[in-house]
């Protein structure tokens, strides 16, 4: 079971609301058809539809307690994009905010199966698409608060990067160990052909890396999650290894 220790439950309940906030100010305020840069193919408008229906997608799995085959992938016919993204927010704080965060519940990572997973990704999911709306916009990521993003890392290490990837059949073509830490809290990621490992550490485990990075919590949750380039934090040791572990990351995200 995943150790909720790093961010205070009702504070991912609370981002959830505001990152839908912030997220439907930033894309009132600019061209619907304005690309994204970090996420290349996309629109405003597409962006916000596709967090409108991530949001009906968990809901749904909530409800029917499986991942759906099919739900509410668009807006109504005449519903404005901005709508239909706050609705199906509302509909999934209002469903996960009548569970207990430990209640058990389907997820797609075994080490949680408990509404405080979803709690989570939902929350990370709002947050990193309210910055992808910040720099389409031409402004600076806004805030993110310290407890959120050392969650943040927390979860693109031990979820995507030690999971996902292995479930995608993916690994990298060398073996390499990279430490990763910032605030207090230290990660060790491993990765070669056929395996793919991260897990929260001590400092002394972190020192026996070949590679470190280090840098403050939220330029390292963005690093992670490929919204900043892959120099943008600082590191020591051999760079291929830092670079296996962003482009690793690069295809688990996606």
């Amino acid at each position: 079971m995943w150790r909720h220790d790093l961010i205070d439950q009702s504070r991912l309940l609370e981002s959830i609301g505001i990152e839908m906030e912030l997220t439907s100010e930033i894309a009132h305020a600019v061209p619907p058809e304005l690309p994204v840069p970090t996420c290349p193919g996309f629109t405003v408008e597409d962006l916000v539809r596709h967090l409108g229906s991530v949001y009906r997608l968990v809901r749904t799995w909530l409800v029917k307690g499986y991942k759906p085959g099919d739900w509410q992938r668009d807006p109504e016919e005449g519903q404005d994009p901005l709508a239909f993204l706050r609705s199906g927010a509302e509909d999934l704080l209002e469903t996960l905010s009548a569970h207990d965060p430990g209640e058990p519940v389907s997820t797609w990572w075994p080490e949680d199966r408990t509404y405080g997973f979803w709690r989570r990704r939902m929350a990370h999911e709002s947050t990193l698409h309210r910055v992808d709306l910040e720099v389409a916009a031409g402004n600076q990521a806004g805030p993110i608060g310290e407890d959120l993003a050392l969650d943040g890392v927390d979860e693109a290490l031990r979820l995507w990067f030690g999971h996902r990837l292995s479930t995608l059949g993916l690994s990298g073509t060398m073996e390499a160990t990279v430490a990763v830490r910032t605030g207090d809290h230290s990660w060790f990621t491993r990765a070669g052909p056929g395996e793919t490992f991260a897990w929260r550490c001590t400092e002394e485990e972190a020192d026996r890396a070949q590679a470190q990075v280090t840098g403050p919590p939220a330029q390292i949750y963005l690093w992670l999650w490929g919204r900043v380039n892959v120099n943008a934090v600082d590191y020591e040791g051999p760079f291929d290894a830092i670079s296996q572990l962003w482009a690793l990351l690069r295809l688990s995200t996606r």
